[in-house]
């Protein structure tokens, strides 16, 4: 009898953990429709999900921190092209502020986060990216010197963070000492932790730089 509990024990404790790990790992079947309802920033928006609105950071581009040159026109840019309006979001992963990671997708197909770094709004952000695509349009950006482009030796946000927060500066070309905000990998077993803010969802909401 004491073998049989013990077998049975073993099969409930491997239940829950399979549940957990479920309920934690992000996967396609993750990916929803909502309402763009608040603008961040030029990469960070609030969506609807289940008529409550969620953070979302867009996946593979890092825009220019409030404070920093382009920083508004990056923001404008987002809300032109998606405030208001209902997107699919491909969810790809959780921060480990709770915000979703994922690509921010229109009707007719265009991507937010291409978009960005196509008008020279933001960096494609290699250390967590490596979508060819991103990599091509920040080099036709640079190229053209567009938005950002314009200063020949742009801050990148991640620099501009860690020198706001102390960290020594990096040589160019460096990579980040530290996690960009938004893209944790899922750690087995713990499910991530979303708690969306209480704010009115209309009229869209822009967040003041």
């Amino acid at each position: 009898m004491p073998r049989v509990r013990r077998a049975a024990v073993i099969l409930v404790l491997a239940a829950a953990c399979a549940a957990v790990l479920a309920a934690a790992a992000p996967s396609g079947a993750a990916s929803f429709r909502g309402t763009v309802v608040r603008i961040r920033d030029g990469d960070s928006v609030d969506v609807l999900r289940d008529r409550r609105p969620v953070k979302v950071r867009v996946l593979g581009v890092d825009a220019p921190e409030r404070g920093q040159p382009f920083s508004a026109r990056a923001k404008s840019f987002t809300a032109d092209l998606v405030g208001g309006r209902e997107v699919l979001v491909e969810v790809k992963d959780v921060d480990r502020y709770g915000r979703i990671v994922g690509d921010v997708v229109l009707d007719d197909g265009r991507r937010l986060g291409r978009e960005l770094v196509r008008a020279g709004l933001a960096w494609h952000y290699r250390r967590y990216s490596s979508d060819p695509e991103l990599a091509r349009l920040e080099g036709e950006a640079r190229s053209a010197r567009r938005g950002l482009w314009a200063d020949p030796h742009p801050t990148p946000p991640w620099a501009y963070r860690d020198a706001r927060r102390g960290r020594p500066h990096r040589r160019r070309g460096q990579a980040p000492s530290a996690p960009q905000s938004s893209l944790r990998k899922s750690v087995p077993g713990s499910a991530p932790v979303c708690s969306p803010p209480r704010i009115s969802t209309w009229p869209l909401t822009i967040v003041a730089s």
